[in-house]
């Protein structure tokens, strides 16, 4: 079993910052990339950052210089700050890991169950 567990989200004003993280647990062998994704009510689920094993980064252009997504390889959690949040930000955030199992030789995708941010006045 591999478990991707979300916290952090909220309700925050226009401006504000919140933190989201990333836990993973279970039966991990290594885990490769890792990534936030958002879905805004009516609209298709969009990647907003990714992260390599090592660190290399990649963001939608929508959140460059707002949003800042980190690892910590040791604690197998991933982490999204957010700074200068807008209205258009609010959706459900999901984590995704590419983890390899242990036992198992090829790596396959999994999903968190999404943290709500509402950014609202």
């Amino acid at each position: 079993q591999v478990q991707l567990v979300e916290s952090g989200g909220g309700l925050v004003q226009p401006g504000g910052s919140l933190r989201l993280s990333c836990a993973a647990s279970g039966s991990i062998f290594s885990i490769h990339d890792m990534g936030w994704y958002r879905q805004a009510p009516g609209k298709q689920r969009e990647l907003v950052a990714i992260i390599s094993r090592d660190g290399y980064t990649n963001y939608a252009d929508s959140v460059k210089g707002r949003f800042t997504i980190s690892r910590d390889n040791a604690k197998k959690t991933m982490y999204l700050q957010m700074n200068s949040l807008r209205p258009e930000d609010t959706a459900v955030y999901y984590c995704q890991a590419n983890i390899r199992k242990t036992g198992i030789y090829y790596p396959s995708d999994y999903w968190g169950q999404g943290t709500q941010v509402t950014v609202s006045s």
